[in-house]
């Protein structure tokens, strides 16, 4: 019998589909791809062929993946100490509190496993922050994705992740987004929180306007309400600035972090203004068994490391400008297919006039994998470390790939 080493040398990716449809739960629509090794923004799949990433692990791998910097800290780190319980200190854990402090605002830090035990951390945060006043509504934003546990699902403004779970936790209520007396209109004297994501990310890439969120800002201030910014997606760089609030010169109450803060290790981490004196989450109120291992802050200190040493903000921002430039030149060569050309820096959506499901699938043919979601939106998010050479790869494959699928629809 072949060790499990071996038999990858023979295997072939029918072979591993066959392996998930034996023993792995179908929860996710799986491209039949099986990918074995990534470097930067490329992947290569278990026959040798080699695509051009442009929305690396959700966004997880957002310094392009296997990063030097990351992988030789997990390495450093992973011959010292892989895990410490979180009863005893942990200097890794300790550093990375104070580097995303430094980052963003004066905090202190809660660290998880993702972005949505991160979500999960913050709304029950701000549950006991209103428990004294018996306040503990949350208004969130229809589009808006917030994860996949039960609460965090919940607070998800889209009702097809709703089906077959209610019922749903208590109580959320969901507004439109971008618009300000859609959310005054759900103010109760029992609401505690308002919960967004500055870009919904999984909602199509749609970007909030500087008076949205100036106007939540002050209702917040008003009521004595917090603001929580959803920065799993955005978080990280990935809008040309460390976090995407800092875009829109005010600041959250509350901010949850997961994706790129890892590097590709599993981390996830709710951040906690200053502003806020009062103690909420005392000790036994919450934990996490594996949250802020010596093994991920490492990982995810060399990520920052990485973002300032490699000057990657600016980079982004250049990227991100020839990346909406062209995106821009596509929507003026297929007005009849493209209806718009959105987004900020690196995170960038076409939205479609009709499904987009087969355009990705078209792409990832042709050697470039992107994101179709919300039934008619490609989405486009290339890791930070893209080069223009590869951005002009990217466009030319998906300047292909519109002209076959339009021209196959007139014949």
């Amino acid at each position: 019998m072949l060790h499990t080493s071996q038999m990858t040398n023979f295997m072939k990716t029918t072979d591993v589909q066959k392996l998930y449809e034996d023993y792995i739960l179908p929860t996710y629509a799986r491209l039949p791809i099986c990918l074995v090794k990534g470097k930067g923004s490329r992947v290569w799949d278990l026959e040798g062929k080699v695509y051009l990433d442009f929305f690396p692990g959700w966004a997880v791998s957002g310094i392009g993946h296997c990063h030097p910097r990351v992988v030789n800290a997990i390495k450093d780190q992973a011959r010292k100490m892989l895990h410490i319980s979180n009863n005893f200190l942990n200097i890794k854990q300790a550093e990375l509190a104070k580097t995303i402090s430094e980052a963003s605002f004066p905090a202190r830090v809660f660290f998880c496993n993702s972005g949505a035990e991160a979500n999960e951390g913050a709304i029950k945060f701000v549950k006991k922050y209103g428990s004294e006043t018996g306040r503990f509504e949350i208004i969130t934003m229809k589009n808006s994705f917030h994860g996949r546990t039960l609460v965090a699902m919940t607070a998800t403004g889209q009702e097809k992740f709703h089906q077959g779970f209610q019922p749903l936790m208590e109580k959320f209520s969901y507004a439109d987004f971008n618009d300000l007396d859609s959310v005054k209109k759900l103010v109760t004297d029992k609401t505690i929180a308002i919960m967004l994501e500055p870009i919904q990310g999984e909602g199509g890439v749609n970007v909030a306007t500087r008076e949205f969120l100036e106007g939540i800002r002050k209702l917040c201030d008003e009521k004595d309400m917090l603001m929580i910014f959803d920065e799993v997606q955005t978080g990280m760089g990935r809008t040309g600035k460390m976090f995407a609030y800092q875009h829109y010169g005010l600041e959250p109450d509350i901010m949850t972090l997961a994706k790129t803060l890892g590097g590709g290790i599993p981390i996830g981490a709710f951040v906690v203004n200053r502003k806020i004196k009062r103690e909420v989450l005392t000790a036994g109120m919450h934990g996490s068994t594996f949250g802020g291992s010596p093994l991920v802050c490492a990982a995810a200190l060399a990520v920052f490391k990485a973002i300032k040493k490699e000057k990657l903000l600016t980079h982004t921002i250049e990227m991100g400008e020839l990346l909406g430039q062209a995106c821009e030149k596509l929507q003026a060569k297929y007005p009849a297919l493209i209806e718009t050309s959105r987004g900020m820096a690196l995170m960038r959506a076409l939205k479609l006039k009709e499904p987009s499901v087969p355009y990705a699938n078209e792409a990832r043919t042709q050697g470039l994998l992107i994101n179709a979601t919300q039934g008619d939106v490609l989405r486009i998010m290339p890791p930070m470390t893209v080069t223009p050479k590869e951005i002009k790869l990217g466009i030319n494959i998906l300047d292909s790939v519109f002209l076959k699928l339009s021209k196959s629809e007139t014949v």
